[in-house]
């Protein structure tokens, strides 16, 4: 793959005049002057070369298609089109055409069953959720949420302002268990053993951490997700054996 003189691919990155060239079929009326009328909005950020000329990527003139498409379609204010770009860049699906806020992708805790290594994915991590969008999509209260925290079944986001899909997913699993009232602080052993499995995963693949290399890496990545999805099926499958003379009195 060639570099242009600053340094960026030229298959990676567009000019302005190659996304204009990309964007004019479907949208005739587009021109140069609209498209960085839309960057001084904010509503695309392509990056820059050193010498200031403007490179733009795959997923810009994405964002530059949905703008115009919502803009052609739907007749969407910027305002509301910068809306649904931030609910899309934190994971979430933009609101519907009816109002109401961004949703949870329903996938993310409507899967039923023990989860495979496919399932442990970093899409999870990577979504960024309000704590009033986590309350309303866990089905949580306020103080429910502040005993999680202060038990560590979960936290913010680094930086302190978002939660992720994985505290999602804890808070939605708490809210079920308390229809059988079951409470935050019931749940501490679950963590205690939660950091013991963690520990003893990170021994494993701390081997592979220490080699150096994008193929060391992602074996180490793959180990850490076979190994996670064999633990849940462990764990659940003693808890079942536990339980199973017991029920069957």
């Amino acid at each position: 793959m060639s570099a242009d003189p600053d340094g960026l691919s030229s298959r990676a990155f567009m000019s302005i005049g190659e996304v204009l060239g990309q964007l004019r079929p479907d949208f005739a009326d587009v021109t140069i002057s609209k498209i960085r009328f839309l960057e001084d909005e904010g509503l695309v950020k392509p990056e820059r070369t050193a010498s200031g000329y403007r490179k733009f990527s795959r997923e810009d003139v994405g964002r530059l298609r949905y703008v115009l498409t919502a803009q052609r379609d739907q007749y969407l204010p910027l305002r509301v089109i910068k809306e649904h770009l931030d609910a899309i860049d934190r994971g979430l699906e933009p609101p519907a055409q009816g109002g109401g806020g961004p949703k949870v992708p329903r996938a993310l805790v409507a899967a039923e069953g023990l989860p495979g290594p496919e399932s442990f994915r970093p899409e999870a991590s990577e979504m960024r959720l309000s704590r009033a969008e986590l309350l309303d999509a866990a089905g949580l209260l306020p103080d429910q949420l502040e005993q999680l925290e202060q038990y560590g079944l979960l936290g913010r986001r680094p930086g302190g302002m978002h939660y992720d899909g994985d505290a999602l997913v804890v808070a939605k699993t708490v809210a079920e268990m308390g229809r059988f009232g079951i409470e935050a602080r019931h749940l501490r052993p679950f963590k205690a053993a939660a950091d013991r499995e963690i520990g003893l995963i990170e021994q494993v693949v701390s081997p592979l951490v220490r080699q150096r290399g994008t193929e060391a890496r992602a074996r180490a990545e793959e180990v850490v997700r076979e190994l996670a999805a064999l633990s849940v099926k462990l764990h659940s499958t003693l808890v079942r054996q536990g339980l199973g003379p017991g029920l069957r009195r």
